[in-house]
């Protein structure tokens, strides 16, 4: 027991679990994170209804969307932005690695009968001879990557835009992560059930890595016939931080706003969005 009990509460290596098939494509937690998506009254998987609403009104503006413009949106959930931009006209592509979010986009876009492109696959692997006037990543996806995966993203998202494409994504600022405190934590049916619908122990541990600004919750769910590890790790950033590193990747940084509904930009706020114009 002893030794379980140390396993549960030990700090991992920086990055060193990637568990996104867990999550998204265990049949049970898909269904509660397809649940959370729909709920209009959170923001826990989705942004909530009437903000998704002002974001793509300023989305379609800002870039100026149309019927000869294209868009790819990487972790495009349940269809949310992808059947939005879709109504402008422009042609779309949605990125999502759950196979039941999709379905449930893909419902919703055969219901307005908008011609959406949907690939079910982690958005790292994705390749295409398409070309793009904008890759949206919204919902702080970025921060859920390491180093070598967010490069990774960059080069794909210069692979696919046109000479004179940009990105727009969102992150959590440096604010946010002074607002983490590390903790330890154990229920049984932890979350209110989202784990299983059978009984089960959970444990969650937050961690936090000062100096890297990365935040890991690393839940250790015990089944009566299996035992899981879940890493949600959060890389935090700093203005300059985003900008060094975008930059690096091959754009330029021309507009930095408080979200991806473009406010004026506030660096006391826990998050920022940045659009970037490829170079």
């Amino acid at each position: 027991m002893y030794t379980t009990m140390k396993s549960i509460n030990s700090r991992p290596e920086l990055f060193s679990f990637y568990t996104v098939d867990e999550l998204w494509n265990d049949d049970y937690t898909a269904q509660r994170m397809l649940d959370l998506h729909l709920t209009a009254d959170n923001d826990i998987s989705s942004r909530k209804v009437n903000f998704i609403t002002e974001s793509v009104s300023w989305i379609i503006r800002y870039f100026s969307l149309g019927s000869e413009s294209s868009v790819c949106d990487f972790g495009c959930g349940p269809g949310y932005y992808t059947t939005a931009l879709a109504r402008s006209g422009a042609r779309v592509t949605g990125i999502d690695i759950s196979a039941n979010s999709l379905e449930y986009a893909r419902k919703l876009a055969a219901q307005e009968k908008l011609d959406i492109d949907y690939r079910c696959q982690n958005y790292l692997d994705f390749s295409t001879e398409n070309t793009y006037d904008l890759a949206t990543l919204i919902m702080c996806d970025y921060c859920a990557l390491s180093t070598q995966q967010r490069r990774k993203l960059l080069a794909i998202f210069r692979d696919i835009l046109k000479p004179s494409g940009a990105i727009l994504l969102d992150v959590y600022s440096l604010e946010a992560f002074r607002m983490v405190e590390e903790k330890a934590l154990y229920e049984v049916n932890l979350l209110d059930g989202f784990w299983s619908a059978d009984d089960y122990y959970g444990f969650l541990n937050t961690f936090k890595y000062e100096s890297e600004q990365v935040s890991l919750d690393k839940y250790t769910i015990f089944e009566p016939e299996r035992q899981r590890v879940i890493y949600n790790w959060l890389q935090y950033f700093s203005l300059d931080s985003l900008i060094s590193e975008v930059e690096t990747g091959g754009f330029e940084v021309t507009g930095v706003y408080s979200n991806v509904a473009g406010d004026a930009y506030n660096p006391l706020g826990s998050e920022f969005a940045i659009v970037a114009t490829k170079i």
